[in-house]
């Protein structure tokens, strides 16, 4: 009996010790499913499974092959940052940016048409209001030489405007060789697998690499590159100068319209403004306004371009640029850009000067001369003896 009470009481203290254990066990299992690390982890768990079970039974054909391509292509991204030496803020940061940028591009390349009938609509509507409205107020008000001088200014503006506005849209901006050939290249492009030449890039938008691109243009619906990086700066010098002369123009009008409607606002006394001349003052309200908003954002962006080209870059050789100089500055250096000729030759290449009547034949008036160049070799030099005495 007594051997007997000992093994009962040797019994009941290791159940009592197994109960306490199963019940921290449950207690701590109970606070870690409340964790978020927990969680991330049986969630990462669960896909794996998920995904392995597919593979054994051999379903995998029944998931889409859209949501397939996105698994792959998550997978394929989480796997580059944990198992890439390289791996750095920047990779992670371009990762996790990446999904965003793919929307944006997806949206630009959806609305392309869109934005380019809206800049159509917007400038056919200002046209209206200066041929309906603002034409007759210079014949009746201003002089002879002063019409002469409104006609002659504004339909030459005009005229650059719609010539380099079509070129620019219409114009491919040039891709290198698909097939094999001896043109020296600086690297491989990842999307295309094809060498890219000097100053390609690859336009995510366009899904192809452009010569020489600068960026790409929603209201171009097309990216601006090599063969019409210059009409599509002559344009937006040219509606740049058209806003501005059309607000410069309408200020007196767009003046009296705003004291017109103040007036009436303030007292009721003033008797009220016909249709037509409400019509009147809207237009003019809506002429300048617009052009105004136009001529100081679309001025900033043409001056920018400017300085690039006076630079002998592109805007994103300006971002590589800049990061190659901080580079080589740490180590004790300093870089020199390549394809930067002094801020006068760098205008005659991009402007495609090659003598002095060129200034009148080519850059005032409406040409469709090509670049010089190919945009695949940048060792021609074009900077000869007598573009140098231009």
């Amino acid at each position: 009996m007594a051997h007997s009470r000992q093994a009962i009481g040797v019994g009941t203290a290791s159940w009592f010790l197994h109960a306490s254990r199963r019940q921290k066990q449950a207690s701590f299992w109970r606070r870690m499913r409340l964790s978020p690390t927990f969680l991330l982890q049986r969630w990462l768990w669960l896909c794996v499974s998920a995904r392995q079970w597919h593979c054994r039974n051999g379903n995998n054909c029944r998931l889409p092959l859209c949501a397939r391509q996105i698994w792959a292509y998550l997978r394929l991204m989480v796997d580059s940052l944990y198992y890439n030496t390289l791996t750095n803020s920047d990779v992670v940061m371009d990762s996790l940016m990446e999904p965003i940028l793919w929307m944006v591009d997806l949206l630009t390349r959806r609305f392309g048409a869109v934005f380019v009938c809206l800049l159509v609509i917007l400038t056919t509507s200002i046209l209206l209001v200066v041929y309906v409205v603002m034409l007759p107020v210079i014949f009746d008000k201003y002089s002879p030489s002063w019409i002469a001088w409104h006609m002659s200014y504004g339909h030459w503006n005009l005229v650059m405007i719609v010539f380099h506005y079509y070129k620019a849209t219409n114009t491919a901006p040039g891709c290198p060789p698909t097939m094999k050939n001896s043109i020296p290249f600086v690297s491989m492009c990842k999307k295309c697998i094809i060498p890219k030449p000097a100053r390609t890039h690859h336009c995510a938008i366009c899904n192809t690499c452009i010569l020489k691109m600068d960026h790409h243009c929603p209201w171009l619906n097309n990216c601006v590159g090599h063969f019409n990086q210059r009409y599509f700066f002559c344009f937006c010098v040219s509606m740049t100068l058209g806003c501005v002369y059309c607000s410069i123009s309408g200020r007196n009008l767009f003046l009296d319209a705003y004291s017109a409607y103040s007036a009436i606002e303030s007292t009721y006394q003033t008797p009220p403004l016909t249709f037509r001349d409400e019509m009147f003052h809207k237009s003019v309200i809506y002429m300048w306004v617009l052009t105004s908003v136009v001529a100081v954002s679309l001025g900033a962006l043409t001056i920018w371009h400017a300085v690039l080209i006076s630079r002998g870059e592109t805007s994103i050789e300006r971002h590589l640029n800049n990061k190659e100089t901080k580079r080589m500055r740490k180590c004790g250096k300093v870089y020199k850009n390549s394809f930067n000729y002094g801020r006068l030759n760098n205008w005659k290449v991009f402007l495609g000067v090659e003598k002095k009547s060129h200034w009148l034949t080519r850059v005032i008036l409406p040409s469709g001369h090509v670049p010089i160049g190919n945009g695949l070799t940048w060792d021609i030099c074009p900077i000869r003896k007598d573009m140098m005495s231009v």
